[in-house]
């Protein structure tokens, strides 16, 4: 699909179809109220008539709209203006989008990237609406014989109210498509099934991904893996056929090379038996999606070295399978980590930090100013948060607050969760420095306690994406979290680095505020 941006009146464009919104109280936003005066009154009639509410997510199809050029006019219910705000502005756009696809409109000019969103610019408005229509067209059917016939628009121009805000909204364009591009990297890699998406398949694409965006890529093998002492990475690794495969991407942007690096780490867990500690079969296929912390750092390293963001970058996956076999990892077994930490694995199935600590010592050796690690770690994540947010985790305040507000920013959240030292007792084990397991209470918060234990020598973050990495149901599929929330934290982190104290058109302080006010 061809993204433009332009400022013109709709009435003028000679298009097959022209977006527009409504609010309940039947009031027109500014571009639905010029169509209704260049007809005569004629959506005022209609919504007069009780065809269309306003509703958020309404939507009502015009044909030959008098006097007006396009073919088509699409009204988009708002719902109550004084309460529209990015939520509901993202659903406006997602219900266009859906509507549209049943339509023929094979070219669309959609004027509710000029509608107002309070605290929100126009490059916000445009990265959004970019963002969202792309995430609404979004999908995955390569692997049926006969594919379904889209009906998708060929051409997608998103109007901005004033010429003066065309670079804005060219420069919106840009972010929205590259966070787009690593959204959609995410979800393919996740809906991928197990015996295509195999670790070295995850390791390869990665790989050749960041190539071809001119970043440094590493892929190391068993031999290389076993010389840097994972023993707890390879001994989850070892009842698979398959081989463990450890990624690590780099991406030099900040004008000092030498400038301490960004490092995100991913779980990759193509696929995800519970090993010896069997998971019960009802559901089982959806463990291919236990690489969806590896899949979401390679799509927000995508989207990080497209948009050319000015720092440095280091991007790491440990990936391989749990599997069960002669040789697999046995529940009572003792692994000796990276660090010379020694684990008592009560269970085989919590396997994830098992590999993840490795990753967290290996990072180390980078001088990392910052590491947030993102895995589908817990089932006990999505007890505690459903699949509506985020677990975060982090032994510095501020950094969970950095995360929470990009978060916020663009609609992907998380909620910070205790890290006390009260939940570190839960690991205890008299054979070994810990257990892998602390029990039912509390067991996302103990699998993060774990964690941290590795990740004493720099500031760490822990996103547990497991309620929020991929949808059950008929809607089943992957989602793209966290790779907004991932982008939009390493874009202020560019912005901090050249001094910059503007985000998103008001001043950081402002932003700041604004996000305690909200949470208040």
């Amino acid at each position: 699909m061809e993204f433009n941006i332009k400022s013109g009146s709709p009435e003028k464009q000679r298009v097959a179809c022209v977006v527009v919104g409504v609010y309940e109280t039947r009031k027109l936003s500014f571009a639905a109220d010029l169509l209704d005066r260049i007809s005569n009154g004629f959506i005022a009639d209609v919504l007069k008539r009780g065809d269309m509410d306003g509703k958020l997510g309404s939507t009502l199809l015009l044909h030959s709209v008098p006097h007006a050029l396009c073919d088509r006019v699409m009204l988009v219910g708002l719902g109550k203006e004084r309460d529209f705000r990015a939520k509901e502005y993202r659903e406006a756009i997602r219900a266009s989008v859906k509507a549209l696809s049943n339509t023929q409109a094979n070219e669309v000019v959609s004027y509710l990237t000029e509608l107002h969103v309070k605290k929100h610019d126009v490059e916000w408005m445009i990265e959004q609406a970019t963002v969202v229509i792309q995430d609404a067209l979004y999908r995955f059917d390569r692997f049926k014989s006969k594919q379904e016939e889209t009906k998708e628009p060929r051409k997608f121009t998103l109007a901005v109210p004033r010429r003066s805000d065309l670079t804005d909204g060219e420069r919106g364009l840009a972010r929205g498509l590259a966070i787009a591009g690593g959204m959609k990297l995410c979800k393919d890699l996740a809906n991928m099934p197990g015996n295509i998406c195999t670790p070295s398949y995850l390791a390869e694409t990665a790989r050749e991904m960041a190539l071809s965006f001119g970043a440094e890529a590493e892929v190391m093998g068993p031999a290389e893996i076993a010389e840097l002492n994972m023993n707890s990475f390879l001994s989850v690794a070892k009842g698979s056929d398959e081989e463990a495969r450890f990624v690590v991407l780099k991406h030099f942007g900040a004008k000092d090379k030498g400038d301490r690096p960004l490092v995100l780490v991913g779980k990759g867990l193509t696929f995800d038996s519970g090993g010896i500690s069997l998971k019960p079969g009802e559901g089982m296929d959806e463990m291919k999606y236990d690489m969806g912390g590896a899949a979401s750092v390679i799509g927000a390293f995508r989207a990080a070295v497209e948009m050319k963001l000015p720092l440095n970058l280091i991007c790491v996956v440990a990936t391989c399978e749990n599997m069960p076999s002669g040789r697999a990892l046995k529940p009572g077994d003792i692994v000796t980590t990276m660090s010379g930490q020694t684990v008592e694995v009560l269970n085989t199935d919590a396997e994830g930090r098992l590999v993840l600590c490795d990753a967290l010592t290996y990072v180390e050796r980078f001088n990392p100013a910052t590491v947030v690690d993102v895995a589908t770690l817990t089932g006990a994540c999505v007890i505690a948060l459903g699949n509506v947010a985020t677990g975060l985790y982090s032994n510095q305040d501020g950094l969970a607050k950095e995360l929470w507000q990009a978060g916020e920013e663009v609609g992907d959240r998380a909620w910070h969760m205790p890290l006390w030292d009260e939940y570190q007792e839960l690991l205890k084990s008299p054979f070994a420095d810990m257990a892998n397991i602390g029990g039912r209470p509390g067991g996302s918060i103990s699998a993060a306690c774990f964690l941290s234990r590795y990740a004493k020598a720099y500031d760490w973050a822990h996103l547990d994406i497991a309620g929020t990495a991929w949808r059950s149901g008929k809607d089943k599929g992957a989602t793209g979290r966290p790779v907004p929330m991932l982008v939009q934290f390493l874009q202020d982190r560019a912005d901090i680095a050249l001094g910059n104290v503007v985000r998103r058109g008001r001043p950081r302080r402002e932003v700041v505020e604004a996000a305690e006010d909200d949470a208040d």
